[in-house]
């Protein structure tokens, strides 16, 4: 209780802090909803006249209990949401340490401008298109990077126009909610700016850089105090205007407009070919927009459509390196090595520490025959990650080719510590050690694989051709029936369970499945001459049967 008699509760005043940090949490931008208390509590509860307040503090007036500041404990509340909220920015600042974040030309070009009218210039456009997405949220994008607003250099631009239509709007909505007679006008208004500018603070680049251009996130908050706004000016159009059917009419009209927008743009985010696809005539100048939908024609197997896409990305940003590398991936995997070595190659040189970009590189050089440069790259790339076990595997790839068994076990282990479920490094040291003529090292490593990937039938066939050949027998055929069980249509696992068979001296099996494997694979290599020399071995013992 205040020294008026006037009852307010602490309690909720911290409740109101912690879902503040709460919203924190999710979103950054949750921490001005304290900002946005302070204001309500002030306008709405205590109903203080901001003109009449700043009048007393300019003139260092000492009755300003009068204007309502200290009445019903304001300052004390507004106080403790100030503590609250620089309590939970130190919180943040701890954890998440004391630099901002890194950022690229490409996030924010304005930004990076040198020209400090350049910077305000866009910066104020960058608020008109928040307006105007507010108003009119019909150009709405994923993202608005990498080139999708160019910059205005100078007054000539015609988009200079939406600056001044913006302050000309705010201006005078701020006399009015300074100056209006009406004092419920006067904090509806104020009421409203605050709900619609307090939490767009945060994105305004007026405190730190931000890693966007325009993101429609943003406006999720300010729209309260659009809302607001639009509201009350609608009620006053409503008391002025002579047909207020056609009036009524209208606004259901926005409203039902706005309801269409919203259930469309839902729908386009229910999958990625949609939402992508639908940045592509808002920012087509957008290389990231292009990029996204390669990558998710390339994810569905039409590599042809995707360099195309992957091709304008680069093309629109020549330093996207993200892009580069997907290309060459799949330049990679048509054969068209050269290209893509070249593509990768300035993907590296751009961003010497993209360790993704230098493995793929290596195996473009390793598909060359160009083995040392291959190995330089692989190190390369684990020199910038450390924990990379695809690369490991793919320098045990290389060390095969070049005979360096040693080398190659030793990176398919490292491969495997890494990634314990790498199931193709476990493969590749089982069908090495078999190879080599280890088969109780292969058996080994094949039993610690099956322990850690249990239902990989790849293994498990592995595993089963090394102990037929330590003529275990009844292990191995168990481990390649379960192998076929899990992959029925591997001609492979039937004509490798079949050499068992005829080894074992089980014939009519081993006769059924090199027809089941020569059915699956009529050009199978072996399982023809092995089947025929099961069927002449068989014509044998009938004959002598007979």
């Amino acid at each position: 209780t205040d020294k008026e008699g006037h009852t307010f509760s602490v309690f909720w005043v911290l409740v109101s802090v912690v879902l503040g940090a709460i919203a924190m949490l999710c979103k950054e931008q949750g921490i001005t909803i304290l900002g946005l208390n302070a204001v309500f509590d002030a306008l709405v509860i205590n109903k203080i006249n901001l003109l009449e307040l700043i009048r007393k503090l300019l003139y260092k007036d000492k009755s300003l209990e009068n204007a309502g500041l200290l009445r019903k404990g304001l300052l004390f509340r507004i106080t403790l949401l100030m503590c609250g909220g620089a309590g939970i920015l130190y919180i943040r600042w701890r954890i998440m340490g004391t630099g901002p974040p890194a950022f690229t030309e490409v996030d924010n070009p304005a930004s990076f401008a040198d020209s400090l009218f350049v910077r305000a210039i866009n910066y104020n456009y960058y608020y008109s298109l928040n307006a105007w997405l507010l108003l009119c949220p019909w150009w709405l994008c994923f993202d608005w990077s990498m080139g999708c607003i160019p910059l205005i250099k100078s007054v000539s631009d015609w988009r200079i126009i939406a600056l001044a239509a913006l302050w000309f709007c705010l201006i005078g909505l701020i006399c009015q909610a300074l100056c209006s007679e009406d004092s419920h006008k006067r904090r509806i208004l104020t009421l409203g700016l605050g709900f619609l500018i307090i939490p767009f603070l945060p994105a305004s680049n007026l405190f730190f850089r931000v890693g966007f251009v325009v993101a429609e996130r943003v406006i999720y908050l300010p729209s309260i105090g659009y809302c607001i706004l639009f509201t009350y000016g609608f009620s006053l159009l409503s008391k002025q205007a002579k047909k207020k059917k056609i009036l009524a009419v209208a606004v259901l009209g926005i409203l039902l407009i706005n309801v269409m927008r919203c259930a469309l743009r839902s729908s386009q985010w229910r999958s990625e070919e949609q939402l992508f696809r639908s940045a592509l005539s808002v920012c087509p100048l957008n290389a990231k927009v292009h990029y996204n939908v390669g990558k998710n024609l390339a994810d569905k197997g039409n590599q042809s459509a995707a360099i195309k896409y992957y091709r304008e990305a680069v093309r629109l940003n020549p330093k996207y390196v993200h892009a580069m590398n997907n290309l060459g991936n799949i330049l990679k995997e048509r054969n068209e090595l050269h290209e893509a070595e070249e593509l990768l190659s300035l993907a590296v040189q751009i961003q010497p520490d993209f360790a993704a970009a230098w493995m793929n590189l290596g195996i473009v050089q390793n598909s060359l025959r160009r083995f040392e440069e291959a190995e330089q790259s692989y190190w390369t790339a684990i020199k910038h990650r450390k924990k990379y076990p695809d690369c490991y595997y793919n320098l045990g790839r290389l060390y095969a080719d070049l005979n360096r068994h040693i080398d190659a076990l030793n990176a398919w282990r490292n491969a495997t510590v890494l990634k314990p479920e790498h199931s193709l490094a476990w493969n590749n040291m089982i069908i090495l050690l078999d190879n080599t003529g280890n088969l109780a090292q292969a058996e080994a490593v094949g039993r610690e694989a099956l322990e850690l990937i249990p239902n990989d039938h790849s293994l498990m066939f592995s595993l089963a051709n090394v102990l037929g050949k330590s003529q275990k027998y009844k292990e191995s055929e168990a481990l390649f029936l379960k192998a076929i069980k899990a992959n029925p249509n591997a001609a492979s696992y039937h004509g490798n369970l079949a050499v068992l068979y005829h080894r074992w001296g089980n014939l009519d099996l081993a006769k059924k499945h090199y027809e089941v494997s020569l059915k699956l694979d009529p050009m199978a290599p072996g399982t023809k001459e092995n089947y025929n020399l099961l069927r002449r071995k068989l014509e044998q013992l009938q004959k002598k049967g007979g």
